[in-house]
């Protein structure tokens, strides 16, 4: 006799990889849990969610509990001190980015292009239509430009967005930026007064925040998301909850910290010189791009390098030293004391519980 399968419902949450997303459930928060005092553009709590702000108030920036039934996190902007008349080029928004590479599937720029669907929860003090931009970095800003409208205030919502195909899209198949999907919260007149968008088209700056929320008008104001999940189809499926480690994992090639806390090891090295000590340091996996930089937390006296003979300080925070690629990059110590050789093996570590080095390849 035949074996009898049960067919199970794609809404049920099965089949893995469908998120093209990363940290949509906004789990992973590298650079911690919140900063105040918010006035400008970057990358500030939640891995993979970039604050757009040019001009437009003071803003608290979160990663929060709050979040629907099945989630564990979301991200807030909190208004702090409001703008309740933005200039022309004022703006505030929250920015995502999907890798180039990553968006293939959707076979843009061919007869065979297919349709996708981005969805996602959000939840505000407003109510009211608000604007999706979604662009394409290498085709000039290609977009559509669609509204979503919050039903009920301080109420967790679930919104969907339709990608139409596009045949005469372009993303390349390479590390950059594939999508940039923009949630507009706020924004002067250069970004207003136009429509919806909602077959792929020309940039017009007027329709990308066609539907303003206006969040930033009053201290009162907040906005919150999680859930973000980009997908191929037209339709939203449930979303897919990866693992902490999985979704970790992906963070890192976008951005990396070193653990801060107080006797962390984060590196090896050798006493290159009298003076100084060069240390490698290994990314836990291969990063998006080169990395050229590095973001240093804490002053001299919180790192520390540690060898067969001695303890030694270093009089500057650890330096970029070149010799950088997407799976280590080089550190440069300037030591004080100790009595290593040249040669010498050593190892690098935190001595305090907030320093740490960070390491970018954002898109």
């Amino acid at each position: 006799g035949g074996v009898n399968a049960k067919i199970t419902d794609i809404n049920g949450g099965q089949l893995s990889n469908r998120n093209l997303f990363v940290n949509g459930g906004a789990r992973i928060a590298q650079r911690g849990t919140s900063e105040t005092g918010v006035t400008s553009s970057g990358y500030k709590t939640v891995d993979q969610f970039k604050v757009g702000l040019a001009s437009l108030g003071t803003w608290t920036v979160s990663q929060e509990t709050d979040a629907p039934a099945g989630f564990s996190n979301s991200l807030k902007m909190d208004c702090t001190t409001a703008d309740s008349s933005p200039a022309a080029n004022d703006v505030c928004a929250i920015d995502t980015f999907v890798e180039a590479q990553n968006l293939q599937v959707l076979e843009y720029g061919s007869a065979s292009a297919v349709a996708a669907t981005l969805s996602f929860y959000v939840k505000s003090n407003k109510t009211g239509s608000g604007t999706v931009s979604i662009l394409q970095d290498d085709n000039s800003n290609r977009c559509i430009n669609v509204s979503y409208t919050i039903s009920s205030a301080n109420t967790w919502e679930r919104k969907t967005i339709s990608l139409p195909a596009d045949a005469s899209g372009v993303i390349n198949n390479d590390n950059g930026r594939g999508f940039i999907i923009e949630y507009w919260l706020n924004s002067g007149s250069t970004y207003t007064g136009g429509s919806a968008q909602t077959d792929w088209g020309s940039l017009d700056n007027t329709n990308r925040n066609f539907a303003n929320l206006g969040i930033g008008g009053s201290t009162d104001d907040y906005w919150m998301i999680t859930g973000v999940q980009l997908e191929v189809g037209e339709v939203a499926t449930a979303f897919e909850h990866r693992s902490v480690g999985d979704e970790l994992l992906r963070c890192y090639r976008y951005y990396y910290r070193t653990n801060p806390a107080n006797g962390a090891m984060f590196g090896t090295g050798f006493q290159y010189s009298a003076t100084s000590v060069l240390g490698l340091i290994s990314f836990p996996v291969p990063m998006r791009a080169n990395v050229t930089a590095v973001e240093q937390s804490g002053t001299a006296s919180d790192y520390g390098v540690i060898g067969s003979q001695s303890t030694v300080t270093n009089t500057a925070v650890p330096s970029y030293g070149g010799d950088a690629n997407d799976r280590v990059l080089n550190v440069n110590f300037t030591i004080s004391s100790g009595s290593f050789s040249t040669g010498d093996a050593v190892f690098l570590r935190s001595r305090d519980n907030d320093a740490y080095l960070g390491f970018s390849a954002e898109l």
